[in-house]
């Protein structure tokens, strides 16, 4: 055969296979959709993932369940993902610990985050908020810093794990407050709840999104928000920025991705179809109640976002010596 004749085969080739992807992402999804939240049951990538699932769900007039595979940071639920056919069936709710931090952190993974996933859109962004149990004497930034100051190592906080961005959260603090807090890592921010709301440790930095109804409750003290801007779910929280640490921002995200591989007319599709469900007004009203930021993106955008969150969270990794241990 001729090098025409073979170039021509190609894309002939070429075409049908781009028709072919093309057809599928038009009847996209004909069965169960499952969306694997590489977290424990309540935190704030499976609450999320629970409101997005239902909408979708309502689009699509298919099931779309959410599976929780906990374990190892996030890793047990992200490599079961990375693994699975790239046919849009099996999704990942992955957040900034999945995708931009644990390649940092651990030396080996069974995953490859940056290349063993297709980014389909961010779903919400996450304020992160410091939390203290009620028997600590402060009701501010300020209060909690001369607090921590005056016992070195001797104020206890819990995350859902070394390298977490919670955990990461707390030692930008440290760095920029100038104090010394004990660290006690559980495996799950529901642990790490549970133990602050039980007095066990004193402080904790956990999303608003699955916080603010202890907050609201009494249960916990909020002292500070570490964004760059007030939650609308606590809004008489000031953050750290606001409070004599300028420029601290520290937060997480949760966001759709699909098996690498996944057709980009299908990963194109679905994304179209998580931006359209999270701009009503019922979805947006529910994430921003649970102080969530909705903020669907397209899949560039959100490929942009986690190559940058993983640049600067590997230097701030580099720079603290921070393990997983």
């Amino acid at each position: 055969m001729t090098l025409p004749n073979l170039f021509l085969r190609a894309l002939g080739v070429t075409a049908l296979t781009l028709a072919a992807c093309s057809a599928l992402a038009q009847t996209y999804p004909t069965r169960t959709v499952t969306v694997v939240v590489p977290f424990s049951p309540g935190g704030g990538s499976d609450t999320g993932a629970r409101m997005l699932a239902q909408k979708l769900s309502e689009k699509w007039g298919q099931s779309v369940i959410v599976e929780n595979k906990a374990g190892a940071a996030g890793m047990v639920g992200a490599d079961h993902v990375s693994k699975a056919k790239p046919d849009g069936y099996t999704l990942l709710v992955g957040n900034i610990g999945t995708q931009a931090i644990n390649g940092s952190l651990y030396k080996k993974m069974a995953y490859d985050p940056v290349n063993g996933f297709a980014p389909i859109s961010l779903i919400a962004e996450l304020p992160l908020v410091m939390l203290v149990h009620p028997s600590v004497p402060a009701k501010n930034p300020q209060e909690l810093i001369a607090h921590v100051k005056a016992n070195p190592g001797k104020v206890s906080y819990s995350s859902s794990g070394a390298g977490s961005s919670l955990h990461l959260a707390a030692e930008l603090f440290q760095a920029q407050s100038g104090t010394q807090l004990l660290h006690v890592p559980y495996k799950g921010s529901g642990a790490a709840m549970a133990d602050l709301l039980a007095g066990h440790v004193n402080m904790s930095v956990t999303t608003v999104l699955e916080s603010s109804a202890q907050v609201k409750s009494g249960k916990v003290r909020a002292i500070a928000l570490t964004g760059a801007s007030r939650s609308n779910a606590l809004p008489d929280v000031p953050t750290l920025a606001e409070s004599g640490l300028p420029g601290f921002n520290s937060i997480s995200w949760i966001g759709l991705l699909a098996p690498a591989g996944t057709p980009d007319a299908l990963v194109e599709k679905i994304s179209a179809d998580v931006r359209e469900v999270m701009a009503s007004d019922e979805l947006k009203r529910r994430f921003v109640e649970q102080g969530a930021v909705p903020a669907p993106n397209t899949p560039a955008q959100f490929r942009a976002l986690i190559d940058s969150d993983r640049k600067r969270y590997a230097q701030i990794i580099h720079d603290k010596g921070i393990t997983s241990e």
